[in-house]
């Protein structure tokens, strides 16, 4: 919907306005406050969904530039609610910034094995070894939040990512993305993905409920901005 803005000025023998006051009268509108923690306008806050969640797995995210004020994105509130989370924007990283951000731990990464991208130039990723899932605390689960395309072209320009296990996703319910078109029926959100992953993991599926919930939230905000067709001036 576009708004048409009109403006006028109306000039009077006893007052002229001065050039201070005409051109404070066309100064730009001030920039829309933004929420510090979850970076969208205040009037669009989604800080009350956020649903801190206790967990053992380390989270990293990398996150496509192109997310980052992307209104329908889920990776900011599932960093805000994963105290123990990282979250890094960028297309690709320096080889030195990745293999600082994977050390210490056994990294996994959140991403399916596609024998398709083999023909990008994408090294076939290596055996998940089911010993390393053993112990949690040991354990980084390294999550790509970006589209399809631009996921595969983050993959293709980190080679160091290419070199991690991959954790398959098992017996996921349908996605509660109702925001954002799949192009696939098991596609999931961010969050969502993560949370599935994470309960897999940690071997418990009932701590990550509240924050799949509080997505549902999150959702139906987002629903409530969109103008039914029919109602669009």
């Amino acid at each position: 919907m576009t708004t048409r803005r009109t403006s006028s000025l109306t000039l009077s023998s006893s007052a002229i306005a001065s050039p201070a006051t005409a051109s404070s009268s066309l100064a730009e509108p001030a920039k829309r406050a933004r929420c510090p923690a979850c970076l969208r306008a205040a009037s669009s806050c989604i800080c009350r969904w956020i649903a801190p969640v206790a967990h053992t797995v380390d989270v990293l995210i990398l996150q496509h530039p192109l997310e980052v004020h992307n209104a329908k994105g889920s990776a900011r509130l599932l960093h805000l609610s994963l105290p123990n989370s990282r979250m890094l924007t960028g297309e690709q990283f320096a080889p030195d910034t990745l293999a600082g951000l994977l050390a210490g731990k056994h990294n996994v990464l959140l991403y399916p094995d596609t024998p398709g991208d083999r023909s990008l130039g994408i090294a076939p990723p290596p055996a998940l070894d089911p010993a390393i899932l053993l112990d949690p605390t040991l354990l980084r689960l390294v999550v790509l939040d970006a589209t399809w395309r631009k996921s595969r072209k983050m993959l293709y320009l980190n080679p160091p990512l290419q070199q991690l296990p991959r954790l398959p996703l098992r017996d996921t319910p349908a996605s509660h993305y109702l925001i954002r078109k799949a192009h696939a029926p098991d596609q999931l959100s961010t969050l969502e993905a993560t949370c599935y992953a994470l309960m897999q993991l940690e071997q418990d599926e009932a701590r990550f409920v509240p924050l799949i919930a509080a997505f549902d939230g999150f959702v139906a905000q987002q629903l409530s901005y969109v103008i039914p067709e029919g109602e669009k001036a």
